[in-house]
């Protein structure tokens, strides 16, 4: 399948996610929610990959681990936004992560062509409007955070990918990484999920949907492309998070946002390539 085509996919599951985790809120703090969809995906991803039955070196464990602990933070960074700032809003800005990483290892004037109109698609479909209050810095704090790890997870999910114990096996230690690693800070706000038999599927629900299905499916994309080229093709997220708006919601774009997809349809193809380099290749199997 098509790289496009799998994060089109990935889209779909981590916003249908995305909208259950917000109706949680009112009952559970962003972090805690965020902590708790990674605790629900490392568990399915080690239930599924047992990953004990690998031979693991201590430097592939220990990338794992920190991929993880990025991942974890990445996650709560990014509630802690949506929290106090319009989804919109705190996407374009968590953004300039993979636009950093593009730029940074983009390769001649296509990569960063392709990122640079990719980055103004993805601004005008947001509508970035900040105002001054309290309540705007923290979220613009958080967003800010969010992109600095983003662009970790980039350049780390890589390795973790081509490694020889990575992919969805080397997923699963990360996730359990970064659930144990932040455990103590977030995990006596999960008590609720305790006594709730309706707020425990839905948390599983989030996990599954926002963590278990898209970063599986990014693992498989980041052992196929180059970190320029999976930086321009996270600016699907947004795009497929606007048609859901659209079909789901009656969120119909118009106007600038129209412009924005195309802009970012357009460094898509700016950055496809008629064959890969014989060093973007994937790894053996």
């Amino acid at each position: 399948m098509p790289a496009p085509l799998l994060f089109v996919l990935s889209g779909l599951t981590q916003y249908v996610g995305a909208a259950l985790a917000v109706g949680l809120f009112a009952t559970i703090a962003a972090p805690t929610v965020a902590w708790l969809r990674i605790l629900v995906a490392a568990l399915v991803l080690v239930g599924w990959r047992r990953p004990w039955r690998e031979r693991w070196s201590r430097r592939d464990l220990a990338r794992a681990a920190l991929f993880g602990v990025v991942l974890a933070g990445m996650n709560v960074s990014f509630y802690v936004a949506i929290d106090h700032l319009p989804l919109g809003t705190a996407v374009a800005i968590e953004f300039a992560g993979p636009v950093a990483v593009a730029a940074v290892t983009g390769r001649g004037w296509r990569d960063r062509a392709a990122i640079g109109v990719a980055a103004v698609g993805v601004v005008l479909l947001a509508g970035v409007s900040l105002s001054t209050d309290e309540d705007a810095r923290v979220g613009l704090a958080a967003a800010v955070l969010s992109a600095v790890l983003w662009a970790a997870y980039i350049l780390l999910g890589r390795r973790v990918a081509t490694a020889t114990t990575g992919g969805v096996t080397g997923l699963s230690v990360a996730m359990s990484a970064g659930a144990l690693v932040f455990a103590p800070f977030l995990a006596t706000g999960a008590a609720p999920v305790l006594s709730d038999a309706g707020l425990a599927l839905t948390v599983v629900g989030v996990g599954v949907l926002s963590s278990v299905i898209p970063y599986a499916i990014e693992q498989v994309v980041l052992r196929r492309v180059r970190p320029a080229t999976f930086a321009v093709l996270l600016a699907l997220l947004p795009a497929t998070a606007a048609v859901v708006g659209a079909v789901g919601l009656g969120q119909v774009p118009h106007g600038l946002e129209i412009v924005g997809l195309l802009l970012v349809s357009g460094g898509i193809v700016l950055s496809a390539r008629a064959a890969d380099a014989p060093d973007e290749a994937p790894p053996p199997a």
